[in-house]
């Protein structure tokens, strides 16, 4: 049976078609896909409150991939440090294939059903840890070789996947299926699919890390100030907090080097009335 990632695209003779009348469909495509998100929210709800109970008690978030999907899961692992100001080591992106697969594809990298879990044990994975598998198609062995490894070993398994019913989806504890139908070139699952994932993936990282505390207000209050936007940033979030001057909030934050203590610090010295 032909999933539905793999279906033939419903719009006929690409090669035809105007620029505009490509950009125009492939946008009509796209506004299908927050739909299909929304109604996988359920699942992954059920998936971000275990991941906050294992992390609370000192587990990580592991993504496991290939291709597009691996690239997305360790993007949003390598965003999760300097938004939220977690160990580099807290949230974990793996490809099949290694770091190179992130620039270049790594052929049959992906059939490998033992590798994900080989990747997983040099960062010492154990049963505190959650195991997340991206994968559009819901049948990559890379993938399902990890979580089965992973459900062997006690861990908990979710997975993000493009088709309902499919074998990762079987392994996963806690799927989350998002359906978004075919591709506009069909097959490709760099596009919708893609964008799933995507939307998918920030709503559980940033979700699990403000259940974690990581955000204060609507505030990034403990993201990493490696360049000039985010000290200028910082400082506009502790003026908010404080209403102190620009000169006095920036003094403030060179001192602490971080939004959440520099605001806790001026809180905690301010004269009670």
């Amino acid at each position: 049976m032909t999933r539905i990632t793999e279906q033939a695209s419903n719009y006929q003779d690409l090669d035809h078609m105007s620029v505009h009348e490509l950009l125009t469909n492939i946008n009509n495509e796209d506004r299908t896909v927050p739909l299909a998100v929304a109604k996988a929210i359920p699942q992954l709800e059920r998936l971000v409150a275990i991941t906050v109970e294992k992390m609370k008690a000192g587990g990580r978030l592991f993504y496991i991939g290939a291709g597009t999907s691996g690239r997305l899961g360790v993007v949003d692992a390598s965003e999760c440090p300097p938004t939220f100001g977690v160990p580099f080591d807290q949230v974990i992106g793996l490809i099949a294939g290694g770091d190179s697969a992130i620039r270049k594809a790594v052929e049959f990298a992906e059939d490998d059903l033992e590798q994900a879990w080989i990747d997983m044990e040099k960062h010492q994975i154990n049963k505190q840890d959650v195991v997340v598998g991206i994968a559009a198609s819901g049948s990559t062995p890379y993938v399902i070789g990890g979580l089965r490894r992973a459900n062997a070993e006690g861990l908990i398994t979710g997975c993000i996947v493009c088709n309902e019913h499919s074998p990762i989806a079987e392994e996963a504890q806690y799927p989350v299926e998002v359906v978004v139908g075919p591709e506009f070139v069909t097959g490709s699952t760099r596009m919708k699919s893609g964008t799933a994932q995507k939307l998918v993936l920030n709503m559980l990282s940033t979700a699990v890390m403000i259940q974690l505390g990581r955000v204060k207000g609507n505030k990034m209050v403990d993201m990493q100030l490696s360049n000039k936007k985010l000290v200028d940033r910082g400082v506009r979030m502790i003026m908010e907090e404080t209403g102190l001057d620009p000169e006095a909030a920036s003094a403030l934050l060179a001192r602490f080097g971080n939004v959440r203590q520099a605001i806790e610090s001026y809180a905690s010295q301010k004269p009670k009335i």
